[in-house]
């Protein structure tokens, strides 16, 4: 593992860095993988050519489907609630008076009204696998960017997979889950418990970009921990890894103060503050996933906000809608504009959905019976709505749509038959990536 010295006081060299108090530069939350074991995996397996990517944007708590897109105003009050849909650009798609971009862009999006196959789990398990977290094959199933990382490989310069969520406080909704493929294939997590390794002699991952200054420090290491024989040699591996935080895409895309400003603002900044026990509701994630993407990263997942409305429902949802609104709609224009919309899927959803029936303190309930999903890009068929429930937005009544189908569907964008293409656990059984009885949602493809 490489590490560099910190500048504390104690036992120094002759440049002033300590002789006790590191840094590990290595252990950049790869589930204990090293940048430098990183690379040499990615060497020893060689990389693939297709420049296909997904942003997958997590909503934990489980939004209400029936206050977002599938509002239900022929039922009774208690289960009405209190928004109006408006109208779209697509004729006959109305949805939430809260989400006007989103309307004004109906014709680049897919609305999934009828998600099904959800447990009543305070979870992100199964809306990054695919899978139920029961008869977990040894080693635990794979997330999507996992399986992503193991079949398409990515180039030198960046991770495969990033997960930008921060760590939240309830556990079952963090991601970067250990997996039957190995730490080579879990995700890069700059945003979590590693933010605070990614600082070195006083500088922030911010700071980085002081290239001259930066170099000029791990010089100085290098010097002094082989002539104290801390170190007998760093490797290309390790060198490569140095690149990658120094003078390589991924630090350009993560940082955003090169953006135009007109850009950021039209994303929004939302707020910092953590919500619930859930994630903060950060719109220049968003934007940071692009960037990332652009600069090679096939797999970007985020967490936005926290969605377990148990009351207040209206109120909160007043705060966090127009907020959602201007990101995911900024992200999905942005797609268009650099012409990455064909390559570039975008999946937004939570765990479940929400009770029809509106409680005592003005909220709704765990519903995992039918929930709704947003998707664009891809190349999909976007522009309409995919399936309904009933009058009272509990049931899916036509066309439900399992939640291995939308994941059947994203593979199929990288251009992955998900039916016979197949990843092995940790005993050599090979698994394929959905269950047989689902595919591609012939919708979208």
């Amino acid at each position: 593992m490489l590490t560099l010295f910190s500048e504390k006081p104690g036992g120094s060299f002759c440049d002033g860095l300590s002789r006790r108090s590191f840094l590990r530069l290595g252990g950049l939350g790869l589930g204990g993988l090293t940048f430098p074991q990183l690379l040499r995996a990615e060497a020893a397996q060689g990389t693939g050519k297709s420049q296909k990517a997904l942003i997958l944007v997590y909503l934990p708590g489980g939004p209400p489907h029936q206050d977002m897109y599938d509002l239900k105003m022929d039922a009774p009050s208690e289960i009405r609630g209190e928004f109006s849909p408006i109208r779209t650009k697509v004729p006959g798609i109305r949805i939430c008076e809260h989400l006007p971009r989103l309307a004004s862009m109906a014709d680049k999006f897919a609305f999934v009204r009828s998600v099904v196959g959800a447990k009543d789990r305070h979870e992100s398990f199964q809306c990054i696998t695919g899978r139920l977290n029961d008869n977990v094959p040894p080693g635990g199933w794979p997330e999507i960017g996992s399986i992503i990382s193991k079949l398409e490989g990515a180039g030198p310069a960046v991770p495969n997979y990033m997960n930008l969520s921060p760590k939240m406080k309830h556990s079952p909704y963090n991601q970067g889950l250990p997996s039957f493929l190995g730490v080579a294939h879990a995700p890069f997590m700059p945003m979590g418990s590693v933010k605070d390794d990614m600082t070195l002699n006083g500088m922030t991952l911010e700071r980085l970009a002081d290239r001259r200054g930066l170099l000029k420090a791990f010089d100085g290491f290098r010097r002094n921990a082989d002539a104290s024989g801390v170190m007998t040699g760093v490797d290309a591996f390790t060198e490569q890894a140095f690149d990658i935080l120094t003078s390589s895409r991924l630090l350009k895309a993560l940082d955003l103060s090169g953006e135009d400003p007109k850009l950021r603002e039209r994303y929004g900044k939302g707020t910092d503050q953590i919500q619930g026990d859930a994630a903060p509701r950060l719109n220049e994630q968003f934007l940071l996933a692009r960037r990332l993407v652009e600069a090679g990263v096939r797999v970007v997942t985020l967490s936005y906000s926290f969605w377990d409305w148990h009351g207040q429902n209206f109120k909160i949802a007043k705060d966090n809608l127009p907020d959602f609104d201007q990101a995911i709609t900024a992200l999905v224009q942005d797609l268009h504009d650099r012409g990455m919309a064909d390559d570039v899927s975008v999946l937004a959803w939570g765990e479940f959905g929400r009770s029809p029936r509106i409680n005592e303190k003005g909220g709704r309930d765990h519903w995992p019976n039918v929930s709704g999903a947003l998707l664009a890009g891809g190349g999909m068929k976007t522009g309409q709505v995919i399936g309904s429930t009933d009058r009272l937005g509990g049931e899916a009544a036509d066309r439900p749509v399992h939640f291995q189908e939308i994941f059947a569907t994203l593979y199929n964008n990288f251009g992955i038959n998900p039916n016979t293409t197949t990843v092995a656990d940790l005993t050599g059984r090979p698994h394929f990536l959905v269950d047989g009885q689902f595919q591609p949602m012939k919708e979208l493809v």
